[in-house]
């Protein structure tokens, strides 16, 4: 890479980092840039996640006061977390490249999606429930964070989307407590699935250094200011850069 590009590659992973701590797709800002300064799909998405876990990580030490009070449940949930990781990390070893670039871009479609209409369904699901959630964890929230978990493990982008979408629904805690538990479970399953990565394919471990580098900057930013961030600038910003990189895998 020249020095642009790495320059480039280390300010996606501040912004990713970031983002990843106040919303959760963090891997719309650095997939695609990888893409473009020349990785190919599969060995970019296993570099990012190498070089994403530290920023999940510290974004959820930035959380840690919102987490009090919270350790049997995050406990439970981790498990599940944790579990879904091994198995979309394997999906996406075993599963053919051919595979990877036929579904990243509707994971990527989805994910926006998500990110645009996940606050309405979110709303629409909670006005449907007619008995309020409880701050334990159900057999609906385990398996559906297990099925994030998978999900992560394989791309991962809007993952956190996906919990919020389902704490929403199933978890009676605060928004900023939720999100503090939707950053420790996302930073799990990131570093599952870079350990594995780490010992059974290719990482371009220049690209996933510049991405940790940002990542960590990113992550105890966004835990700082993110909050103060209108939520509209994040996802016109990553609806932007996810339709590039659906333009870019589709090209």
């Amino acid at each position: 890479m020249t020095f642009w590009q790495c320059l480039a590659v280390f300010a996606a992973g501040i912004a990713g980092g970031g983002i990843n701590t106040v919303v959760g797709s963090g891997t719309l800002i650095t997939f695609p840039v990888l893409l473009t300064v020349g990785l190919p799909p599969v060995t970019a998405n296993v570099s990012n996640t190498v070089g994403l876990f530290p920023g999940s990580l510290t974004g959820a030490w930035g959380y840690r006061a919102e987490l009090a009070g919270l350790r049997t449940l995050v406990l439970r949930l981790a498990s599940a977390s944790m579990l879904g990781a091994i198995g979309g990390a394997i999906l996406l070893l075993t599963l053919p490249a051919e595979a990877f670039n036929a579904i990243v871009p509707a994971l990527i479609i989805l994910a926006l999606l998500l990110v645009v209409f996940g606050r309405k369904l979110n709303a629409l699901l909670v006005a449907k429930t007619r008995h309020r959630p409880g701050a334990e964890v159900t057999v609906a929230l385990w398996v559906l964070t297990l099925f994030t978990g998978v999900y992560g493990g394989y791309f991962g982008a809007a993952q956190g989307i996906l919990l919020m979408g389902f704490f929403g629904v199933l978890l009676d805690l605060s928004l900023q407590r939720q999100n503090a538990v939707k950053n420790v479970l996302s930073g799990l399953v990131n570093l599952v699935a870079a350990v594995v990565f780490m010992f059974t394919a290719h990482v371009d471990w220049a690209a996933a250094g510049l991405i940790a580098a940002g990542s960590v900057i990113g992550g105890l930013l966004g835990a700082r200011i993110g909050r103060r961030l209108p939520p509209a600038v994040l996802r016109g910003v990553i609806v932007v850069v996810g339709i590039v990189a659906v333009i870019k895998l589709l090209s």
